[in-house]
């Protein structure tokens, strides 16, 4: 095995002290979300949906695909990296309650969609808005980082809002 490099022993640490901060890794997920997203938006939109003659009425099925697979990607992501701490938390309360693992990750789902949709209906809302005047995968863009605020805030504190006992 051969040692990190002098630049790799500077930054190390600083990625390090980078995923201490919950927004950032929330910000990190959210962006592996949206190359998801766009992925499947050009795919559907150029390819899968390509039968659909219109652009305009293609890009209502391209987006609600985009975004659906893009909220699992982020929910998986979120849940095993983001709120790790505290889904181990949920999990213990749930355990007292008899939940069964399924119970706990459906019911965590269900409160992440639910707290995501907001953030989902101005992500559409704003694209299909935006799409208008702008190329519909920049439009897409500028909606992802208005509406990702409000999905932080509503999954700190819903979703994941279990804490560990002190």
């Amino acid at each position: 095995m051969t040692s990190p490099s002098g630049w790799q022993q500077c930054i190390y640490p600083w990625i390090e002290w980078l995923k201490r901060f919950r927004y950032i890794k929330f910000g990190l997920v959210g962006a592996s979300g949206t190359v998801v997203n766009m992925a499947v938006l050009y795919l559907a939109q150029e390819h899968l949906f390509a039968a659909i003659a219109q652009p305009r009425q293609r890009l209502y099925a391209s987006l609600a695909l985009a975004i659906a697979i893009a909220t699992v990607n982020n929910f998986t992501w979120n849940r095993l990296w983001t709120w790790a701490d505290r889904v181990k938390a949920a999990q213990a309360h749930h355990e007292q309650l008899e939940s069964t693992p399924w119970q706990v990750l459906g019911g965590q789902f269900g409160r992440y969609a639910l707290a995501s949709w907001l953030g989902i209906g101005l992500q559409y809302g704003l694209t299909l808005w935006l799409s208008h005047s702008l190329h519909y995968l920049l439009a897409n863009v500028i909606a992802i980082v208005v509406a990702s605020v409000s999905n932080f805030l509503a999954n700190d504190h819903w979703t994941f809002g279990h804490r560990a006992p002190k």
